[in-house]
Formats: C-alpha cells, sequence, structure tokens
C-alpha cells in the first residue's frame, strides 16, 4: 500500500514479502536452511520458544532456537501470500493435504466439536480424509443451498472448493459464510489462486491452496498454505509445530518466487483456456465442456467473486470411458500426469486417479477428463487434442453406453 492509492496486485505479487531485504544487503531471497539457532541467553530463548511454540512470533531479541517453530524463508513466503489474499497472517505447510489437515484439527480436537461440514465436489484427498472419519470428524456432505440445514450445535467446520475440482463448478462464498452463521469456513482456493479470487473478501475464514499448483507454477515443489486471521494462524502454527507439518525453506523460496510471475502465468494461461474451450465446444468427440461462465454465469457467480475463469478445463468424452483413457494416452503435447497449474500442460482422468477414493456415487464421472492448461501455443495445444481425438476414432464418436471403468468398482 502507497500513501495515495493501493498497489496493482501485480505489484504486490512482485514485492511482497520482501520489506527485509533491503536491511539485510541483499536483492534476491535468500534461503535460511538452519535447523537450530543460537540462543541469546536461557531466559530469552526460553521465552521464545514457549512464544512460538504456542502459535506465536518469536520474540524481540530472542531466538528463532528451532526450524520446527519458525523459519524466516517461510515466513517471508506467509507474508507475500497473505497479502495477496488480503489476509491477517498465513501459515504454510508440506503439502496441501497437510494445510487442510491442519485446518481441521485447528477446528475440532480441543474444542469439543467434531462434525464438518463439507461442500461436494472437492478435491479427491480432502474428500476421502473427511470421509474416513482419520481425524475423528464426522462429516455431512451436502449442496451448497443445504448449508445451513446441515449446520449443527457441534459443527466446527465449512469446507468449501471453488472452482471445485475437478468439473469446475462455482460457489457463491459469501452466500456459504450466511448460511454458515457462526461456524467457519475455508474456501480451497486452489484453481482461481489469490489473482482471480479472494475468498476472505467475501467472508471466508480462510483461503487454503494447495501450493504445489500456480504458486509454484513449475511442477517442482509440494506445499500447503492457508491465509487467514493472526488468531487461526496462531492454531495453525501451533498444530504445525507439533505435528511437525512444516514447509522446507527451500521449497518456500521456490514458492515466493513463483508468485513473482503468477499474475502473467494465469493471464496467459487462462487465455489459452478460453481460445481451447471455445474450439472444444464445437468438437463431435465431446459431449461437454465444462469451464466457470461458459453457461452464461447466470448466477452471476463470476463477475461477483472472481477476477477470471481461470485456466482448468474439464470435458466429457462421447465415447465414454474407453474414449476418455484412449483420448489421455495419445496426446503428446500434453503430459498424462495427476496435479495442475504447472507452466506446461497436463490431462488426467479424475475418477481413476485424483477421485479414485472417493465414493462411487460421489466420484466424477467415468467420462471425464481435466485439463490443465499450460502456457504453450494454444494452437499446438487443439492440434494435439485433435490428433489425439483423430486418433481415437470411431470409439471416441461413438453415442452408446460408455464402457465400464475399472476406477467404479
Amino acid at each position: 500500500m502507497t500513501d495515495q492509492r493501493p498497489l496493482h496486485p501485480d505489484t504486490v505479487a512482485v514485492h511482497s514479502g520482501r520489506g527485509d531485504l533491503a536491511d539485510l544487503g541483499v536483492h534476491a531471497l535468500p534461503i535460511d536452511l538452519s535447523t537450530t539457532n543460537p540462543l541469546p541467553d536461557i531466559e530469552r530463548g526460553g521465552d521464545s520458544y514457549e512464544a512460538m511454540a504456542g502459535g506465536g512470533r518469536p520474540i524481540a531479541d530472542g531466538s528463532l532456537v528451532y526450524a520446527r517453530l519458525w523459519n524466516p524463508t517461510v515466513a517471508r513466503f506467509e507474508d507475500a501470500l497473505a497479502e495477496m489474499e488480503h489476509a491477517e497472517a498465513a501459515v504454510a505447510f508440506s503439502s496441501g493435504m497437510a494445510a487442510m489437515t491442519a485446518v481441521i484439527l485447528a477446528h475440532t480436537g480441543a474444542t469439543g466439536k467434531h462434525h464438518v461440514v463439507a461442500v461436494r465436489p472437492l478435491y479427491g484427498g480432502t474428500d476421502h480424509l473427511l470421509g474416513s472419519g482419520l481425524l475423528g470428524t464426522e462429516t455431512t456432505f451436502c449442496h451448497p443451498s443445504e448449508v445451513g440445514v446441515s449446520i449443527r450445535q457441534d459443527t466446527a467446520l465449512v469446507i468449501v472448493e471453488t472452482p471445485a475440482n475437478p468439473t469446475l463448478e462455482l460457489v457463491d462464498i459469501a452466500e456459504v459464510v450466511a448460511a454458515a452463521g457462526d461456524v467457519p469456513v475455508v474456501v480451497d482456493n486452489t484453481f482461481a489462486t489469490p489473482i482471480l479470487q479472494n475468498p476472505l473478501d467475501h467472508g471466508a475464514a480462510m483461503s487454503l491452496h494447495s501450493a504445489t499448483k500456480y504458486l509454484g507454477g513449475h511442477g517442482d515443489v509440494i506445499a500447503g498454505v492457508v491465509a487467514c486471521s493472526e488468531t487461526t494462524a496462531e492454531a495453525l502454527r501451533r498444530v504445525r509445530a507439533v505435528t511437525g507439518g512444516l514447509l522446507h525453506p527451500l521449497g518456500a523460496y521456490l514458492l515466493h518466487r513463483g508468485l513473482t510471475t503468477l499474475p502473467v502465468r494465469m493471464r496467459q494461461q487462462q487465455e489459452n483456456a478460453q481460445r481451447i474451450v471455445q474450439w472444444l465446444i464445437d468438437q463431435p468427440e465431446v459431449d461437454e465442456v465444462f469451464f466457470p461462465g461458459l453457461d452464461g454465469d447466470p448466477q452471476g457467480i463470476v463477475k461477483r467473486q472472481m477476477h477470471g475463469t481461470g485456466a482448468m478445463i474439464a470435458m466429457r468424452m462421447r465415447g465414454g470411458y474407453s474414449a476418455a483413457g484412449a483420448v489421455a494416452s495419445a496426446v503428446s503435447l500434453f503430459t498424462h500426469a495427476v496435479s495442475l497449474g504447472g507452466v506446461d500442460s497436463l490431462i488426467q482422468h479424475p475418477a481413476a486417479l485424483t477421485h479414485r477414493p472417493v465414493p462411487a456415487d460421489a466420484r466424477p464421472d467415468a467420462d471425464v477428463l481435466r485439463l490443465s492448461i499450460g502456457l504453450e501455443n494454444a494452437d499446438d495445444l487443439i492440434a494435439d487434442l485433435a490428433q489425439a481425438f483423430t486418433r481415437v476414432g470411431s470409439g471416441a464418436q461413438a453415442s452408446g453406453a460408455a464402457t465400464a471403468s475399472p476406477a467404479q468398482g
């Protein structure tokens, strides 16, 4: 923030989390790999340890003590992400699932509340974690319109993902927050990123990212991060300190560096995705295309809470499961792999892979493929899909019943 006006998100992405670099006499982000830190004396070392173990920040003139409690490189990335998400704080973890686990534990367990309301669809790992009861929670899965009636006295948390994985359903965050009442709402903001959506601006308590995806952007770091209030951050840091779900400093460095190009990457990837969507909707091999705003945005969600449509696409293949599998195997520029949000384009089959642990009645259909659009030339990506459709041939164009998928068990 300048004295005159707020900085543009592009500028924030480049400069956030770097306020101490001039005092350090450096320009590039430093990487602090220390696992332990010298103690000035017993009293100040002990006080700093107590503060950080309780979820707080290091005390002035104290010590960072131990990397499980605090790391400067990680803290810089957290500060940067918090600023981009319009949040007081952020807490980074070793993976997106570690972040989600910490959110659940921080809001259940010691609170005496063990019920969670979750709006489907969700990322398969999150759905499986909630459905398994592994963390001692009971989960009510519901439609966005059912959040209010699903809330109980022992409800600790409402979990939403928008745009949702894998078929890009949109959820009105403000409506869910209103229906949840006093129950905190966490929004998985992985697909949209802070560039296209800021859930806290619409009343959510937390914005969670699998930072592995767009924030890193290059497929070389696994991490998660939650933007939230300082009070919530303290609770999350306590969980992180006790469970050891910390992010390695090198990963934090890569993520912080990735944020600087996030706005530029998102714009180009979104432009590529929009061109590919317009081509896909005219292809006879494709029964349906899923993409935010493609239906004209009748509820106004894209216009009201987003700054763009993103770069994820899902498509339903006319030839069913066999056609979907054949197309995924026939591409050459697209990499047939899980994950998303990198500079290169990926294609995968959610029902057989990322959403395989989800119960059959909530699992994505077997004829659906998910595309993560990268920075390649859009015409080249379209040509790759076209040749894959051609190679699949009549099998992909068949209009009969889909072949049963092994993922549907």
